[in-house]
């Protein structure tokens, strides 16, 4: 059996969560998507959305494994937010954070938080959780910020990399 044939697995019960607050792109939607599917990882949306989750654009970045990620859609932040300790720890990921990624030692139960493409999370968030905001080395100071589904690929497979230590 391929791994197209796999059985679906649920990912509620995973102790990664990617969440994207107010995601603007379909193809960074259901690219994350796929790869959360190969990390273990859940995926979280909350709104407003840029896009319609049944935007044949977001299935066709997350290809044939679009029906296996199952995001979680959240109608809020502020919603979100009263939940977001069950789910674990809360990492920000930001340009502008004073902590590389490489200075992180994740937990077990992380919860990695990106925000829109065009603005990044809003300065409400960054400066609350300001403690906990994180940035992805870059090393040309003119570049502003990465694609968001490579940032959540670099940070999850750094998640990975901890653990098969």
């Amino acid at each position: 059996m391929n791994r197209d044939d796999s059985p679906a697995t649920e990912c509620s019960g995973s102790d990664v969560h990617v969440v994207f607050v107010c995601p603007e792109i379909h193809g960074n939607t259901g690219n994350s998507g796929r790869t959360c599917l190969a990390t273990g990882a859940q995926l979280h949306l909350v709104e407003p959305l840029g896009f319609s989750l049944d935007d044949r654009r977001v299935r066709r970045a997350g290809l044939d494994y679009w029906s296996r990620v199952r995001p979680e859609v959240w109608p809020d932040w502020e919603t979100f937010e009263k939940e977001m300790p069950r789910y674990g720890e809360p990492f920000f990921f930001t340009s502008e954070a004073p902590q590389e990624l490489w200075d992180i030692e994740f937990p077990q139960r992380s919860v990695l938080i990106f925000g829109r493409e065009s603005v990044g999370l809003d300065a409400e968030i960054r400066e609350k959780y300001a403690e906990r905001r994180v940035r992805i080395p870059m090393l040309d100071p003119s570049i502003r910020s990465l694609n968001l589904s490579n940032a959540v690929a670099i940070v999850l497979y750094e998640v990975l990399r901890q653990r098969s230590r």
